[in-house]
């Protein structure tokens, strides 16, 4: 009861809150923000750079405008992931065409900012490559002309609408719907930069929750006015929103697929073995799907590890990556990779679901199961419920 009361308690600012308030208070119980925008992807840092943004983007009833302040931290998100331009063109263009003076916004903002941005960034790159690049040309050139992201699978026309986009807003949905009624002639620009991002990211066959992360903000602002209209049930809104976004928050943060990480701490022990001149030096073979752990960056020494390699199809003719070839026939690609017993790992890491078809392989040579790891409730295909790391004896 008393944990009850003080929760009571801490929600009834929700009843004398202001609409920004309120769509800040929406946007920090999202599930989707803490699962996403707590990991090192550049889609977490775009909306970061977004939301900053539309503090001085001149919406309605804004008293932070300032143009060169937005546009500095637009041209900011582009040169992070180009795709920002994507989310911000609706707004770009709707600023133009509310402007009075066209030309002066133009020539004083928009050209001398955008040009200053990809000449840094061009600057930034050139030290780094030894050589002149464009890099969100070639992300451009890559990801849309030639396909590449196509290689790392593909998804129908209307997945954002059906499934992608109702993932990603969760328990907020119906309160964007009744705040994009309420509020649809105050923002209806932000709500045509939802629908434009996510139907232009459907042209795209490569698709993945995160892409549309960064128009969750705008969402934010139509849940914030719904929460606000609901004066009588507001408190229990807020109390709907807060419990039914922890659940998920918390499950997909701290349980579900977290094996991958898990099994670095134990794989991150191994550096006391290095540095041991008795005992063999390890080395580790990580017999998954490619990028399946974080790999050198939870470590923290030079062990030497090894995974399955998946680089994109560069228009090699019969192309075939090292992680299809393995998983194509195991067996066949554990005895050409190690035809003697000195050239084999000390350690292999692998989902469950592999263990049955290189078992005689692990059995001839000698490798010990010496950890079992959980990752996920819900296996599919490669990817198993459980992770194992063998050692070879």
């Amino acid at each position: 009861l008393q944990t009850k009361s003080v929760f009571i308690i801490n929600l009834d600012f929700v009843n004398s809150c202001g609409v920004f308030v309120l769509q800040f208070f929406c946007h920090m119980v999202s599930w989707f923000s803490w699962f996403c925008c707590t990991r090192t992807l550049t889609n977490s840092t775009e909306t970061i750079l977004t939301c900053l943004a539309l503090y001085y983007f001149p919406l309605p009833g804004s008293k932070t405008h300032s143009s060169k302040k937005y546009l500095a931290l637009v041209s900011l998100a582009v040169i992070v992931r180009p795709t920002a331009l994507i989310v911000w063109f609706p707004l770009l263009m709707h600023h133009f065409w509310q402007e009075e003076h066209k030309l002066r916004l133009v020539t004083h903002n928009y050209i001398p900012i955008g040009t200053l941005a990809l000449v840094i960034s061009a600057l930034i790159d050139c030290v780094f490559y030894k050589k002149w690049t464009l890099v969100q040309f070639n992300f451009l050139k890559l990801n849309i002309f030639h396909g590449v992201a196509d290689f790392y699978g593909s998804h129908p026309w209307h997945w954002y609408f059906s499934q992608g986009f109702a993932v990603v807003i969760g328990p907020h949905l119906p309160f964007f719907l009744h705040g994009s009624i309420l509020a649809f002639r105050k923002y209806k620009i932000l709500l045509a930069a939802v629908v434009w991002t996510i139907v232009v990211y459907s042209f795209l066959p490569h698709k993945e929750f995160r892409f549309i992360y960064p128009v969750l903000p705008f969402c934010m602002v139509f849940c914030g006015t719904s929460l606000a209209h609901l004066t009588t049930r507001r408190r229990s809104a807020a109390a709907f929103l807060l419990v039914a976004n922890l659940i998920p928050a918390l499950y997909t943060g701290l349980v579900h697929q977290r094996g991958t990480l898990d099994v670095m701490i134990h794989i991150q022990k191994l550096c006391d073995v290095k540095g041991n001149s008795t005992q063999p030096q390890p080395d580790v073979l990580f017999l998954m799907p490619c990028h399946s752990t974080p790999f050198y960056s939870h470590i923290h020494c030079p062990l030497k590890m090894r995974f399955l390699e998946c680089p994109p199809d560069l228009g090699e003719e019969g192309y075939f990556d090292e992680s299809d070839r393995f998983y194509e026939d195991p067996l066949l690609w554990l005895r050409t990779s190690f035809p003697y017993k000195s050239s084999l790992p000390t350690h292999l890491v692998l989902f469950n679901v592999l263990e049955k078809d290189i078992f005689a392989f692990l059995q001839r040579n000698e490798f010990v199961r010496t950890a079992e790891i959980f990752h996920t409730h819900f296996p599919e295909g490669k990817v198993g419920g459980s992770i194992f790391i063998y050692e070879r004896h």
